[in-house]
């Protein structure tokens, strides 16, 4: 019996210096990423901002006194998604052009097929997209678009600050964001292989005809994901894309409470249909081993040596991402302890076959 507890320790201990391993290798592409997107002055482009909404009505104020009249932005598309609100006449009344939103079609996602529809209706060169809950400066679709030209991206999206409203928000979002970067570095990071790449389809660049001539939002329109599957789907054919960091001029208010949290992103951490499952049930054994396990350990004096490590480096991921929040108060500093339910909803996202409603929508 001691020899088998003894191999056991051993497999133990192997197994979890291995995904330690893995994981510090990539929070370490933190010390190679690009520098943010910043307020720049640009040559004049035509620059068409697309928004697809569906009963925004109560959150797309913001973004649209930011938005419209911005510099260097010639027109922004709203496109109502057949709200049931007054979304529509919100926008008309802030200077926005509404496009009534076809019916979705058959093997559509309704975030797909609302873009490709304002990105169709726009007359500019260049396309910059917001959902519904950013809030951006003024400055950034400019900023957006003279990155994305003067590092020659063919595609760019980019990371905003978060703003969590309650303190339930602020302990798990960041537990869930956190497994973002131990599964795939932080933004703005060298460009890897495609089928590892991440995208943040709340704000994106790109030039117009280039990607309608590509097929647009139909390349993914059947994905539930679309902005990560879209990045990668690109970078397959050739496209150059980029995912930077823009905390500095991008809010985003995505969730108002834990629960909203807790189904809205738990329906799409695991990234379903957009990573394999061999590659899913991989990046969730890495997770529990480097990212949950250690402090729970060390806290029940189980803990060794290689725990030490990955809980020091666990809490200096709170350091690393406290710019992507707008506010890190005692809930921020405590959400490692919100580290096993971030892996049970990636867990409950791989398992997951039965059909989503989202948005008053069912997919499979």
């Amino acid at each position: 019996m001691t020899t088998i507890r003894r191999i056991i320790r051993l497999i133990s201990i192997a197994a979890r210096v291995v995904a330690g391993l893995i994981a510090i290798s990539r929070l370490a592409k933190a010390a190679n990423v690009a520098p943010p997107v910043r307020p720049t002055v640009t040559p004049r482009q035509s620059i068409s901002v697309v928004i697809p909404a569906r009963d925004e009505a109560t959150r797309i104020g913001p973004l649209l006194d930011a938005v419209v009249g911005a510099p260097g932005v010639d027109e922004v598309i709203v496109v109502d998604d057949q709200s049931s609100d007054g979304t529509a006449e919100l926008a008309r009344r802030a200077g926005a052009r509404v496009v009534e939103g076809a019916p979705l079609p058959d093997g559509w996602a309704g975030k797909a097929w609302a873009l490709q529809q304002g990105i169709r209706a726009a007359t500019c060169d260049r396309v910059v997209t917001f959902d519904a809950d950013t809030r951006p400066d003024r400055m950034l679709p400019t900023a957006l678009v003279a990155r994305a030209t003067g590092d020659r991206f063919d595609f760019l999206t980019v990371a905003g600050r978060f703003e969590c409203p309650t303190a339930g928000s602020r302990w798990l979002h960041p537990a869930m964001l956190t497994t973002l970067v131990y599964r795939f570095g932080p933004p703005g990071e060298p460009a890897t292989r495609p089928d590892r790449l991440l995208g943040n389809g709340q704000c994106s660049t790109f030039d117009r005809r280039w990607f309608l001539a590509q097929g647009g939002l139909e390349l993914v329109k059947h994905d539930v994901v679309e902005d990560v599957a879209l990045t990668r789907r690109l970078a397959s054919l050739g496209w150059n894309v980029g995912f930077l960091d823009a905390s500095d001029l991008l809010t985003v208010r995505m969730f108002e409470s834990f629960g909203d949290a807790w189904r809205g992103w738990g329906r799409s951490l695991a990234l379903p249909e957009v990573e394999s499952r061999q590659r899913q049930l991989f990046d969730l054994a890495v997770i529990v081993l480097a990212q949950v396990l250690p402090i729970p350990r060390l806290v029940l004096r189980r803990g060794d040596a290689v725990d030490v490590v990955l809980a020091a480096a666990r809490f200096g991921t709170l350091v690393g991402i406290r710019r992507a929040y707008t506010r890190t108060d005692a809930a921020f500093w405590m959400s490692p302890a919100a580290d096993p339910l971030a892996a049970i909803a990636i867990a409950r996202g791989i398992m997951r076959r039965r059909r989503q409603t989202w948005r008053g929508r069912t997919y499979s």
